[in-house]
């Protein structure tokens, strides 16, 4: 940043990956202040590919 004080000549540019990034972080900043209630915003999704034993058995009911 002091590079673009001193000299004049080099100008910030956005880019196309700029511009996504911060529509993308705006939605879901709209998204999160319309919702009711708490939502988790850190949360990592889990893959439903991935085997899972506890989910596995709690969908079969306990039964071997």
């Amino acid at each position: 940043m002091k590079n673009l004080q001193k000299n004049n000549k080099n100008k910030l540019r956005i880019t196309a990956k700029d511009y996504v990034k911060a529509v993308k972080k705006a939605d879901r900043e709209i998204e999160l202040t319309l919702q009711v209630g708490w939502k988790s915003i850190h949360k990592i999704h889990k893959s439903k590919k991935l085997y899972d034993r506890k989910s596995y058995k709690k969908k079969l009911g306990g039964e071997d």
